[in-house]
């Protein structure tokens, strides 16, 4: 009987099947990838490691900005998505095309290019590495003071993205000492603890280490451990577990997704840690969670290291490389940049596509909070000062809105704020990348980087600490370029922003009297190609944002 039942079940099923598929609406097939020559892929692929990789992801999985898998790219059609790339969108994306960065023929082959299925770059393991480690100047032939008498410690290096080089500027004179030839668009420069080697890192993996003793400074190594990267940094602790000055660096790469250790003195790859995992929300394995922002504790021999694509953040522990120690930290996807605040206690990291801020004790080694901030929150390190009616705080940008989220830091005497908003300040529009401000400073400073208007592209607005009601003071830096980034001198009383232009065009660096806002200098020299970060010695070495 039961087997009748199930003949009777399968007849009946056979003859409904076509009719249901009838009714159901088929999917729509999608549109052959079109066509792209072996000349126009190589090209494509350098376009979009250049300009695309950072927010899509390498497998363009998205981050940042959203997936452009085939799936949806060819859905979309390539005269569609060439207006995006042409525009831009108000969410963040820059109008590659109408800024003149890439041409009409150029936009045309990247809307034809992510209708394809993503390369996959090769993997790195050590013995590749070490065949790129170059040590030009060993420790022992370096100066053993400097051999100049200028204030190094008031150097700036300042990134000149499309030109491969990292320009050393005095910051008293403002002149250029020298332009190092480093990785191709240095993401973030970052000193040594006793400030006298900056450290940098390209977005095509490259490292280079700088000594600001020489008479020229200079790079002294380098080695190139990844394909892409965003963060570099160094071994700052010194206590009662050891003293680590300028022992250690660490590099994150955004591909292969993994984190290099290196001796601080040569750059000489000593360890290599895979950060593929599962997400910590629903524990599915990821294969390209990137390394994203990373820091040096000062209470621990540690580094705060963020894993953008699992919202993981790791604290590893330097002290014993053969032993080593990690503590794992649930936080929230797409971990991106963040900063101290005042005390060095609290770890601030900006989950940009879930739009909220993770907060990290790392005295106590653990979670201290997460909140809403606003849509695509990009801080950079961020900003600390003391507001009159809240106490200590700190504040963000956002890529998608026109605000800055202003929230408490202090949970021990102004519990009542801590990790909370406490104030939104209105800017001119999305697109804000920067925030910047200092102890000595009344001002706070923010850009428009990234907004899709060029007339405001090129503004930054200043608030006042003292009174973060009245409304900013908001002017236009240059007739050229976009105005990103800000960085004080090592006095605190002037103010440096990039003027981020094309490539064959005009690019300088203004400098303003803070406490006046009147302009003091500008550095116009045609060796300034394309300049965005700019980090301070003294500030770095003492995380003072």
């Amino acid at each position: 009987m039961a087997r009748k039942t199930m003949l009777a079940l399968l007849a009946l099923l056979l003859w409904v099947a076509p009719a249901l598929a009838q009714q159901a609406p088929a999917a729509p097939e999608l549109p052959p990838a079109p066509p792209l020559a072996a000349s126009e892929l190589e090209s494509a692929k350098r376009i979009y490691f250049d300009r695309c990789a950072g927010c899509h992801g390498v497998l363009r999985k998205g981050a940042t900005g959203p997936q452009l898998l085939p799936a949806k790219t060819r859905a979309l059609t390539t005269p569609v998505l060439k207006a995006f790339i042409v525009n831009g969108t108000g969410g963040g994306m820059p109008d590659w095309g109408r800024q003149g960065i890439l041409t009409d023929a150029e936009s045309d082959l990247m809307a034809r290019y992510i209708q394809h299925d993503p390369p996959v770059p090769p993997e790195l393991g050590m013995a590749e590495m070490k065949k790129s480690w170059n040590v030009i100047v060993p420790p022992d032939k370096r100066p053993t003071k400097p051999e100049h008498n200028r204030d190094w410690k008031n150097f700036f290096a300042v990134t000149l993205r499309d030109a491969g080089q990292v320009a050393i500027i005095d910051g008293d004179t403002k002149e250029i000492v020298n332009t190092v030839k480093t990785g191709f668009a240095v993401h973030i420069s970052r000193s040594s603890f006793s400030g006298r080697y900056m450290y940098t890192i390209g977005r095509d993996g490259r490292a280079t280490m700088i000594d600001l003793w020489m008479k020229i400074p200079d790079k002294v190594a380098e080695v190139k451990p990844c394909s892409d990267a965003r963060s570099i940094d160094t071994s700052k602790y010194k206590g009662k577990l050891g003293d680590f000055t300028d022992k250690l660096a660490v590099i994150g790469c955004y591909w292969p997704p993994q984190i290099i250790v290196l001796d601080g003195a040569t750059l000489e790859p000593k360890t290599v840690i895979s950060s593929r995992s599962m997400t910590y929300d629903t524990m599915e394995y990821h294969p390209e969670p990137r390394v994203a922002s990373i820091v040096a504790s000062h209470f621990k021999p540690e580094w705060v290291i963020n894993i953008k694509e699992t919202g993981l953040i790791w604290l590893v522990d330097y002290s014993d490389l053969k032993n080593l120690k990690m503590t794992q930290i649930q936080g929230e996807k797409f971990l991106h940049d963040g900063g101290w605040d005042s005390t060095k206690r609290y770890f601030m990291v900006a989950a940009n596509m879930a739009n909220k801020v993770v907060v990290i004790d790392v005295e106590k080694g653990k979670l201290e909070a997460i909140f809403e901030s606003g849509i695509k929150p990009h801080p950079g390190r961020g900003a600390n000062w003391i507001d009159p009616k809240f106490g200590p705080v700190n504040g963000t940008p956002h890529l998608g809105e026109g605000k800055v989220t202003v929230y408490g830091t202090d949970p021990a005497k102004h519990k009542e704020s801590a990790w909370k908003k406490v104030r939104e300040l209105k800017t001119l529009g999305g697109g804000g990348l920067f925030i910047k401000t200092h102890p000595k400073s009344k001002n706070v400073w923010v850009d428009h980087a990234l907004n899709g208007d060029p007339a405001i592209q090129k503004q930054v607005c200043v608030f006042e600490k003292a009174n973060m009601d009245k409304d900013p003071k908001c002017w236009k830096v240059s007739d050229k370029g976009r105005a990103v980034h800000f960085e004080f001198n090592k006095a605190g009383d002037e103010v440096w922003i990039s003027v981020w232009g094309k490539k064959d065009g005009k690019s300088e660096i203004v400098v303003y009297n803070d406490k006046t806002l009147q302009e003091v200098a500008r550095i116009d020299d045609p060796r300034i190609i394309t300049p965005t970060g700019k980090f301070n010695v003294y500030n770095t070495v003492h995380d003072i944002y």
